[in-house]
């Protein structure tokens, strides 16, 4: 298929060099101190600013037409809302906690406990039946928060951990459980960046040879999430954000600050060494490779708002911060870089020249060579290099179909942990669904909530998968009544999800049409299954958006039907070997990892953030193999060929950056960094070295001149968008 004379002319028409790109790069590197200080102030203005205001997270755990949802609102309506949440003492003596002396220190201990701040009341192991196993050996005091556990300040769960740990010894080990003594393992992400940018510079120096030039794209990166970060503190008292998206917008914020600065840098370095004065240097940078940036970083955007169409607050708290962050980012790439490039330039022209030379004068090959030879190599046998990829993908992405979505529990936490003791302990001693019973909530019935609740105790205890279910309490106004059903199998399991939908679909329908009483299922567990459902129904519609729009994107962009499905398919693989690396690891326990289920929201969260972020990779390379083919009289193997050998290295390099940085959040004790980064990390490998640098050439030379073919009714609608600059 070729190409008609009016495409033809379309494609090689000359742009002006009065374009926007132009005109911020010029005016940037023109007034440089300007805009280096424009930028200090707003990192200075905007911290200054969150400093005095500090920080209001909140966790949005609403799920709108949900039965979980309407279990608890029922309870609110009735008067039954949670005020606070509780933590457990857990104690364990092989001697038995009922002895004399144990039970005194205990009882002294948990005197203390009710003297401290953030408690309201304490339940002693001593004062009823149920709170001490059958053999003696394991118990738990209940200790009633003020406040929720979210809210909860960590030093003051560290007093109550600490003032518990006094009576420990002798053969008495006390450990803290419930949701704010996790809180007690979770670190900062300090030490995680720490590592990700120290080895990005090293690599970064490895490739420019100069540590000055190497800082240039981690000072980018460091500006626009600090700036970012400093506005979402500020931005949480007006909207509802979620306390781990900060982490989650520095591990995005860096990894793309770093790339979107490094395409634009390797750019300016090859306009130097071709004897381009360093002000034009910069222009032509910015005017070719600060375009592909833009438009990269608005498919990035574009993923992320797609996550809004899931309807849950928390998720587009998230996806709108990092969304903001991607824009900062792009915004610095494009203002501050090249200030920065205006100040070292002629450095930078000295150094990157006279090394230029260097190479020539030692015989050694031209820069790129080598991804000149590979793709020659992938060019000659193109199917059998695009099915082997492609096989390989399939096969890592193929546990993605076993995936299980939920939340993990302390059954997942770090084994030295206190919650994670505390978690084994109570279920050594009361059953491993002792951890996350289900709330059975009873509304109605012609004789009250009470008795109807209690026919559900009864009806329950009789279930297979239901270790025992307690006799019902009902809510202050006693209109309804809850149950707390212990199910046989711990929270995680999968049995304790099937239990769920056994008791929703099956038993609780036919005690209601007896009753008259409307039941529903509660409570943290049922909410996890709840919330899994809800993402895995808005999935088709989320995907829909993002890689439909992606794709109307890069049809204007490139002027190709072929490209930007390819682009999609592509891209839908590595998420795809992604998420059954997850599985793998953290589903199946690899590698040592504690096995449990995939956070319920990370799948669509990397989804939309390795979309985005693999788009970069793609319109960067064929932006230039586009670049390319204008110039070779319509050969589009020469043109895959020196659009990867002027590519490949700077693709290769920016994909490793972004591999370290992410894959050092594998340091954070929070399980859901840990699933980020891995998830996030082997994506990125996966696209920079297999998809990029394989299967792109591959199919870009089996399409041949096809590649660039848009029907014309397409080319009439759309819009036409130049990358490249002539």
């Amino acid at each position: 298929m070729t190409l008609t004379q009016p495409d033809r002319e379309a494609h090689t028409r000359p742009a002006s060099r009065q374009g926007v790109f132009v005109r911020i790069a010029s005016f940037a590197h023109r007034r440089r101190w300007l805009a280096v200080i424009l930028w200090v102030a707003v990192l200075v203005g905007v911290w200054t600013v969150a400093s005095i205001a500090g920080d209001d997270y909140r966790n949005d755990f609403a799920l709108p037409g949900t039965e979980s949802q309407q279990a608890a609102d029922v309870l609110a309506e009735h008067g039954a809302a949670r005020a606070g949440d509780t933590v457990e003492i857990v104690l364990h003596d092989d001697g038995g906690l009922r002895d004399p002396a144990v039970a005194q220190r205990v009882e002294a201990m948990l005197d203390d406990v009710a003297g401290l701040p953030q408690v309201g009341q304490v339940h002693s192991l001593y004062d009823g039946e149920g709170a001490i196993s059958e053999d003696g050996t394991i118990g738990y005091a209940t200790v009633v928060l003020e406040t929720p556990s979210e809210d909860m300040p960590k030093a003051d769960t560290r007093r109550i951990f600490d003032t518990a740990q006094e009576v420990a010894g002798d053969g008495l080990q006390v450990e803290l459980g419930g949701d704010a003594a996790r809180r007690l393992a979770e670190g900062g992400t300090g030490a995680a960046e720490g590592v990700g940018l120290l080895a990005a510079l090293v690599i970064l120096v490895l490739m420019f040879g100069t540590v000055v030039a190497a800082g240039l794209p981690i000072v980018i990166a460091l500006f626009a999430v600090g700036s970012t970060v400093g506005v979402i503190v500020v931005a949480s008292h007006v909207f509802t954000i979620a306390d781990w998206t900060p982490p989650v917008m520095s591990l995005v914020g860096l990894g793309v600050g770093i790339d979107y600065a490094l395409l634009i840098f390797a750019r300016y370095r090859a306009e130097l060494v071709r004897g381009t004065e360093p002000e034009e240097a910069t222009v032509n940078a910015m005017d070719a490779a600060g375009r592909s940036v833009c438009f990269a970083g608005c498919t990035v955007i574009l993923a992320l708002l797609g996550l809004v169409a899931f309807g849950l607050g928390s998720l587009q708290g998230m996806a709108l911060s990092v969304a903001l962050t991607v824009l900062v980012t792009m915004v610095a790439a494009l203002t501050l870089l090249p200030a920065l490039l205006g100040i070292f330039g002629r450095r930078f022209a000295r150094q990157f020249t006279s090394r230029a030379e260097r190479r020539a004068a030692n015989g050694r090959a031209p820069e790129g060579t080598g991804w000149r030879r590979l793709a020659a190599v992938v060019q000659r046998r193109p199917l059998v290099a695009l099915v082997a990829a492609a096989v390989l993908l399939g096969a890592l992405a193929l546990p993605a179909l076993g995936m299980r979505l939920g939340f993990s529990d302390a059954g997942s936490d770090t084994p030295d942990s206190t919650s994670r003791q505390a978690y084994d302990l109570l279920s050594e001693g009361f059953g491993p669904g002792f951890n996350g019973p289900l709330l059975v909530v009873t509304d109605g019935g012609p004789d009250g909530a009470e008795p109807a609740a209690a026919a559900a105790t009864r009806a329950l205890s009789d279930t297979p998968g239901v270790q025992a279910a307690a006799d019902p309490v009902p809510t202050p106004d006693g209109e309804a009544a809850t149950v707390l059903v212990f199910p046989a199998s711990a929270p995680q399991d999968e049995e304790t999800s099937e239990l769920v939908g056994t008791l929703r679909d099956d038993v609780l329908p036919e005690l209601s049409a007896q009753t008259g009483a409307q039941y529903l299922v509660g409570g943290p567990t049922a909410a996890s299954e709840d919330y899994a459902g809800k993402i895995s129904d808005r999935l088709p519609l989320f995907m829909a958006i993002v890689v439909g729009l992606s794709v109307l994107l890069l049809m204007t962009v490139f002027r190709s039907l072929l490209i930007p499905l390819k682009a999609a398919l592509l891209n839908l693989l590595s998420i795809g070997a992604a998420l059954g690396a997850m599985t793998l690891v953290f589903q199946h326990g690899w590698f040592g990892v504690e096995p449990g289920p995939i956070e319920a929201y990370l799948p669509v969260m990397v989804f939309a953030i390795v979309f985005g972020l693999s788009m970069d990779y793609e319109i960067f390379l064929i932006s230039r193999i586009h670049e390319e083919w204008t110039r070779s009289d319509d050969d589009p193997s020469h043109a895959v060929r020196e659009g990867l050998a002027h590519t490949g290295s700077v693709i290769t390099a920016a994909g490793a950056i972004m591999v370290v940085i992410f894959g050092a959040f594998m340091l954070s004790p929070e399980r859901l960094l840990q699933q980020t980064g891995f998830g996030m990390a082997v994506a990125i490998f996966v696209d920079a070295v297999i998809i990029r640098c394989l299967i792109v050439p591959a199919a870009m030379q089996l399409m041949g001149r096809r590649a660039w073919w848009l029907p014309a009714p397409l080319a009439r609608l759309l819009p036409e968008v130049r990358l490249e600059r002539r």
